[in-house]
């Protein structure tokens, strides 16, 4: 399955709005999808690994530098969003539904760092 990382890169930048719409895992999906990989419609982004796996992404082990377009896939946190979140980096940033400041995307993310894992596809 051919990926154009670049036109997912493109779309999920043009889509990111300046906050959340607790919509992560849609734009994500949309912008890999963009780029011409179907994914499953998973409802919750924590979720999304197995997918990301059937299309051909492949588990980074942790501490590898990150490249543009590398997905995390962040577990919930204890009295945060139970769905999770899922974002894709640019080279330089986290984007989601929303530009982010980091790959957490908000300050309990960024507190009680859950557990995460990013996918990438070659």
């Amino acid at each position: 399955m051919s990926w154009n990382r670049d036109a997912a890169i493109s779309h999920i930048r043009t889509h990111a709005g300046s906050h959340s719409i607790h919509r992560c895992a849609r734009y994500t999906r949309q912008a890999i999808e963009a780029g011409g990989v179907h994914l499953d419609n998973i409802p919750d982004a924590k979720d999304y690994g197995a997918s990301l796996e059937r299309a051909g992404f492949r588990e980074v082990p942790a501490g590898s530098t990150l490249v543009a377009g590398d997905v995390a896939i962040i577990q919930p946190y204890q009295d945060g969003n139970p769905s999770g979140h899922m974002t894709m980096y640019d080279g330089t940033t986290w984007f989601s539904d929303f530009r982010q400041t980091s790959m957490y995307p908000g300050p309990g993310y960024r507190k009680t760092r859950p557990a995460y894992k990013i996918y990438r596809k070659n």
